[in-house]
């Protein structure tokens, strides 16, 4: 290969590189902002969460409180589980929107 396709290459890479970068960048400023809400109980128990796993809100039937106070812990934990689980989630899907679908694992940059 001549040296000016090999530069050529490599300038291009770079350019995906930036890209790629730019919007995995994007695609984490979104996720940070995006709430998810993880239920238990039958809905006596949620907490909304962001995308940067901090709960926001906590919402607790007060009958639940009042008659089984050690039910609403366990469902408290189960509540903030089921949040974490959907910010992954979330946070897979918006990644692989950013990478065009590639499966990179965490860390990786590109191109090598």
């Amino acid at each position: 290969m001549m040296r000016g396709q090999m530069a050529q290459l490599m300038q291009q890479a770079q350019k995906m590189q930036e890209q790629l970068q730019k919007g995995m960048k994007e695609a984490q400023e979104a996720l940070a902002q995006t709430e998810v809400e993880g239920q238990a109980g039958g809905n006596l128990v949620s907490v909304v969460m962001n995308g940067r796993h901090e709960a926001r809100r906590v919402r607790i039937d007060r009958d639940l409180l009042k008659d089984d106070p050690e039910m609403a812990e366990d469902l408290l934990v189960a509540a903030i589980n089921d949040a974490v689980n959907k910010v992954a989630e979330v946070s897979q899907s918006r990644m692989k929107e950013a990478t065009g679908g590639m499966n990179l694992p965490p860390g990786m940059n590109l191109p090598f």
